[in-house]
């Protein structure tokens, strides 16, 4: 119907190669897009502030309820590739609109739960929902935005989603206190609308005629479901042979699978991409460089805590000066990715956040909120000069017809981080080495790998 806002048709011409949409429809589709974006950040996070009081409304276990956060990752992750190869072949505006609306219907779903397996059901529809839309949205950042502006694009982007995971848990804390806890999981649904109600706007190329590869899309999910389900069972049950068992699996499988996968001109997993010198540089750095954010965001509150004896309310206020600062740098960083060799200002912010991770991670027990502070700015202003224009690359280096591969390939390198980094704190807690500053010297160690892909990559550009 026309004018409808759920699943609009494809009516509406793909901008030119490198040209960007016209204005002022392009800023429409960046309104509708940033709304997307805040929408499945908010969403990936809000539900951490409702978990104690989930646990208790349900009578689950503390250690089960984190279930709920583990499996949206998990879901999402596995979806992310085999998604973007289905957006190439429906087109890419009409798979973010179907995200968006599974996403909907999922939480409207939530408020009907009234059990822990119902709430984990709904919980892998969301992360459905959000996968389809998130691995096509890199790929229309590409088509909204023209060539010479990608970076800043980025930028933009970036600070959606940091000013959105500061939101989480304000906006959850809220929720929790005034309303059922259910209502926790709708908290994103006026984000969906806005964007669906804007969504006319977004670019809309033409759908790819080939047959969508179920059998590689499987495959290759099932492969990252066993890798990092792996990690998350042996970090969580103290390395329990039933994780690495998984994890061992997952490794094998992504062995096998690279081998099928490199014979096809346009495979599944885009082992194509990564044949990209540059493209294959961009995304370890991404990994590298995800994997350190991780580990010293989650290492943080328990060094804050255990270690230096702050409260639990005075830790979300100490790290408060690391999102404030991405804020600032990360739109810089993608506006000067546009001028500046994007490699350059990789090893500029490598070189930054390996010394205020260590500066962090060597921090005197007695120190007060200034010296945590300034610490803690100089790490983020590290990371924020080489997430966006590193992503920059991944995005902008792929062929046009590749670009939805390529931004399942960014977010997957993103997660694929993440949780490696929790992971890795997980590790370190349970060995008796969480609280001390070893997480943030494995952290500067990831920081410098992600940094040296960054020196070998000039090298070769």
């Amino acid at each position: 119907m026309k004018g409808s806002i759920i699943l609009q048709p494809d009516v509406i011409a793909a901008p030119a190669s490198g040209a960007g949409l016209p204005m002022p429809r392009r800023v429409t589709a960046i309104a509708a897009i940033s709304f997307g974006t805040a929408l499945f950040v908010i969403d990936g996070s809000i539900a951490n502030v409702a978990l104690p009081t989930i646990a208790r409304e349900l009578g689950v276990g503390e250690g089960s309820v984190v279930t709920v956060v583990t499996l949206y990752q998990l879901v999402l992750v596995m979806g992310l590739l085999p998604f973007a190869g289905l957006g190439d072949r429906v087109g890419h505006r009409r798979l973010y609109q179907l995200g968006q609306l599974v996403f909907l219907l999922a939480s409207a779903a939530s408020l009907l739960v009234d059990s822990f397996a119902q709430l984990l059901l709904v919980r892998g529809g969301q992360a459905i929902g959000a996968g389809m839309a998130l691995s096509v949205s890199a790929a229309m950042l590409r088509d909204i935005y023209p060539a010479r502006s990608l970076g800043s694009g980025l930028g933009i982007n970036s600070v959606i989603v940091a000013s959105s995971n500061a939101l989480a848990p304000t906006l959850g804390g809220f929720i929790v206190a005034q309303l059922d806890w259910r209502w926790v999981f709708c908290a994103a649904v006026p984000f969906a609308l806005v964007s669906m109600l804007l969504g006319r706007a977004l670019p809309a190329p033409v759908p790819r005629k080939e047959r969508f590869d179920l059998a590689g899309g499987a495959w290759s999910a099932a492969t990252v479901g066993l890798l990092i389900g792996g990690l998350e069972l042996a970090v969580h049950g103290t390395l329990s042979p039933l994780g690495i068992g998984a994890a061992v699996l997952g490794l094998v499988s992504a062995i096998l699978l690279y081998r099928r996968e490199r014979a096809r001109t346009r495979p599944t997993v885009p082992i194509d991409l990564l044949a990209i010198r540059v493209i294959g540089l961009s995304v370890l750095g991404a990994i590298a460089a995800f994997v350190a954010t991780s580990a010293m965001v989650v290492a943080l509150p328990f060094r804050f805590e255990r270690g230096m004896g702050f409260s639990p309310a005075e830790v979300g206020l100490l790290i408060l000066p690391f999102p404030l600062t991405l804020l600032v740098v990360a739109p810089l960083a993608g506006w000067l990715s546009d001028r500046v060799k994007p490699s350059l200002l990789g090893i500029a912010g490598m070189t930054l956040a390996i010394a205020g991770l260590l500066l962090i991670g060597f921090l005197p027990t007695h120190a007060g909120w200034p010296a945590i502070a300034w610490r803690l700015s100089i790490a983020a202003a590290g990371f924020g000069l080489f997430l966006a224009p590193n992503s920059r690359l991944i995005i902008g280096e792929a062929p046009r017809d590749r670009a939805a591969a390529a931004g399942g390939l960014l977010s997957t390198a993103r997660l694929l981080g993440q949780t490696l980094g929790a992971s890795i704190v997980g590790i370190a807690l349970a060995v008796g080495i969480g609280i001390g500053p070893a997480p943030f010297v494995i952290a500067a160690a990831f920081a410098l790998l992600a940094g040296l892909c960054s020196v070998v990559r000039l090298r070769t550009t």
